[in-house]
């Protein structure tokens, strides 16, 4: 598989975490040879990415974003960037809150299902990377 890399923008409202799974079919249909759990694991973190930064970046004007997949045979990786202030956010390695908890899993989730988590603020924007290495096949 050669790398596939496909790009999605997308502004909330009207957009919600849909739009990024729907992109997300467009990705698997790409990359048939993707299996079923690396697919499920990296949807769900990134899904929870988009939903925190819809959720607590959109403020009242909204948020428009950019998100980037790129597939191959070596891992999956996503590139979102958002136009959100930044929000003072320090990334470490997290521990689930307990169940009891109302907020708190977002980064502690994203971080258990890939191998990378990054964040940095460049240009006056918000840019949050993920990547998932995929094992090679049997």
């Amino acid at each position: 598989m050669t790398e596939e890399r496909r790009d999605l923008v997308f502004s909330s409202p009207p957009d919600d975490v849909d739009a990024v799974h729907a992109f997300l079919e467009t990705v698997w249909a790409a990359n048939p040879g993707i299996a079923e759990f690396e697919r499920m694991a990296f949807e769900t973190a990134l899904i929870e990415l988009a939903s925190n930064v819809i959720q607590h970046a959109a403020g009242d004007t909204g948020v428009t974003c950019v998100l980037t997949v790129s597939a191959d045979e070596s891992g999956l990786s996503a590139s979102l960037t958002d136009t959100a202030d930044a929000g003072g956010i320090v990334l470490m390695n997290r521990e689930m809150p307990d169940e009891l908890a109302e907020s708190g899993r977002g980064i502690a989730l994203i971080q258990a299902l890939v191998d990378e988590l990054r964040y940095e603020r460049l240009d006056e924007r918000n840019v949050w990377t993920i990547s998932r290495a995929t094992p090679p096949p049997e």
